[in-house]
Formats: C-alpha cells, sequence, structure tokens
C-alpha cells in the first residue's frame, strides 16, 4: 500500500521548502491535507509529482511548488474571506481552509463541484462552500474578498473578480504569454489593482481567462 504521508512529507521537502516558502501555517497545511484524494482514482500515483496535475475536462490541479509560493506571496491571514476561483477536486481550498476563516472555491463543471463538495466533506474542510458557476464570474454574492486566487492561467483577468476584492485586498494571478507564464501579485487600493512580479511558473488558461483578441480594420 502507498504511503502517502510520506510522500506528503517528501513534497514539502523536495518542492516546498526548497522553493522558499517557510510559513508554518503553509508547511502544516500542505502536510496536512490528503493530495491524492483530490484527484481521479487513476491519478492517485502521480498525486505528489513536481508537476501540474492533468484532472481531466481540461483542467490541471498546479504543482505544489506554484500554489505554496502563491499562498506564501499572499500571506492570508486566518481572519480572511478568500475566493479560490477554479477549485477543481477541492485541494487548493482544502489547503487554504487552514489558514483562513472561510474559502468560496469557484467550479463551473457541475459534476466536479459536487465532488469537490463532498471531498472537502471527507477532508474535514468544514469551512469551504463550493460554487457552481463561470469561472470568470466568481461568485459576488458570497464576497467581497479579501484574497482571490486563481488556480490556473490568466490571459486577462475579468473585471467581474476584480471588482469582488475588497480595497486592500489581494488576488495572485498566474498571467500566461504563450507558454511562459509570470505570477504576479495584485494589491487593491482605490478601485484599482497594482501589480508585481512574483515568480515563473506555468498552466493552462482557464476558460473564460483567455486574452481577447482585437481585430484591425
Amino acid at each position: 500500500m502507498t504511503d502517502f504521508a510520506a510522500r506528503r512529507r517528501m513534497m514539502v521537502d523536495t518542492q516546498v521548502r526548497p522553493s522558499d516558502v517557510t510559513k508554518f501555517p503553509i508547511i502544516e497545511a500542505m502536510l496536512s491535507v490528503p493530495r491524492e484524494i483530490f484527484v481521479p482514482d487513476s491519478r492517485r500515483e502521480a498525486a505528489y509529482a513536481g508537476d501540474n496535475l492533468e484532472l481531466g475536462r481540461g483542467r490541471v490541479m498546479l504543482e505544489p511548488r506554484t500554489l505554496a509560493k502563491m499562498l506564501d506571496a499572499l500571506a492570508v491571514e486566518a481572519d480572511e474571506l478568500v475566493l479560490d476561483v477554479g477549485c477543481g477536486f477541492g485541494y487548493s481550498s482544502a489547503v487554504v481552509a487552514r489558514m483562513a476563516q472561510a474559502v468560496v472555491g469557484v467550479e463551473e463543471d457541475e459534476s466536479m463541484a459536487e465532488e469537490a463538495t463532498a471531498l472537502l466533506s471527507e477532508a474535514g474542510a468544514d469551512n469551504v462552500i463550493v460554487h457552481t458557476g463561470p469561472l470568470a464570474a466568481g461568485a459576488a454574492e458570497h464576497g467581497p474578498y479579501d484574497v482571490i486566487l486563481v488556480q490556473g492561467g490568466v490571459g486577462e483577468l475579468p473585471e467581474a473578480l476584480v471588482a469582488q476584492l475588497k480595497d486592500g485586498g489581494r488576488i495572485a494571478c498566474l498571467f500566461m504569454e504563450g507558454a511562459l507564464g509570470a505570477v504576479k501579485i495584485g494589491h487593491k487600493a482605490g478601485g484599482v489593482v497594482s501589480w508585481r512580479f512574483s515568480f515563473n511558473a506555468g498552466a493552462p488558461v482557464l476558460p473564460g481567462f483567455e486574452r481577447k483578441t482585437a481585430f484591425a480594420l
């Protein structure tokens, strides 16, 4: 039988800590949340690999390093409300739930959202709800949010998400330019988001986050 707890420790020791992620809440969450239950059964043996993990339906679970470094840069506090866009089967929401007051995961695939709800309950993440709807629309009825985390590539950030971020809030996005990507952290002040580069990574662009094409006549 696979020792997934040992694999979690190895993931943290070889992928997370060497990436300069040392905050205790992040380390504790990634050691505690069983990543393998939040992937399709056929992918469990690959759950702790250092790559984006295919979930099916054109979606991926971000590699552990990318998620950990995003959380490190966001510095989520225990009294904050977090919007987790593109939560897939719920792993990222379960991790963030151990740091925040509450998490709203957004998933547009109805069956994936239903499974995420069941898996989050199984993992004891009772401060998470999963909202079913277009990723680009967020979940305005539960906001505004202190922190927004986007679980996939972004070509262009939908204004609906910017509007759901509190003034003084933070947002993490992986902006893709072709095959290359840069995670940037945005801080909202006076209704405007200012961005700073955090680190390089890559992931497929999420549906609804594609860059709009301008047509010239």
